[in-house]
């Protein structure tokens, strides 16, 4: 039998009622779209990333100032 664990409670996925398997598979539903949203995340973050190095290398050099004295 499969069994789930839920606030360090074990429950026997066969003995759920309709409701509680609803609300089980609409959690693990969620859960993977957390999941495929942060792996999104890191995309973007990766993207970004790559993007203002470019933006760097794309800037004309900075000119330093020369003191007088």
């Amino acid at each position: 039998m499969t069994t789930i664990n839920i606030d360090n409670q074990n429950y026997e996925l066969e003995t759920l009622s309709d409701e509680a398997k609803n609300q089980l598979v609409s959690l693990q539903f969620v859960d993977a779209e957390l999941q495929r949203l942060n792996a999104q995340i890191a995309v973007y973050q990766t993207a970004r990333l790559a993007y203002a190095n470019a933006l760097k290398e794309a800037l004309p050099p900075v000119q330093k100032e020369l003191l007088t004295h």
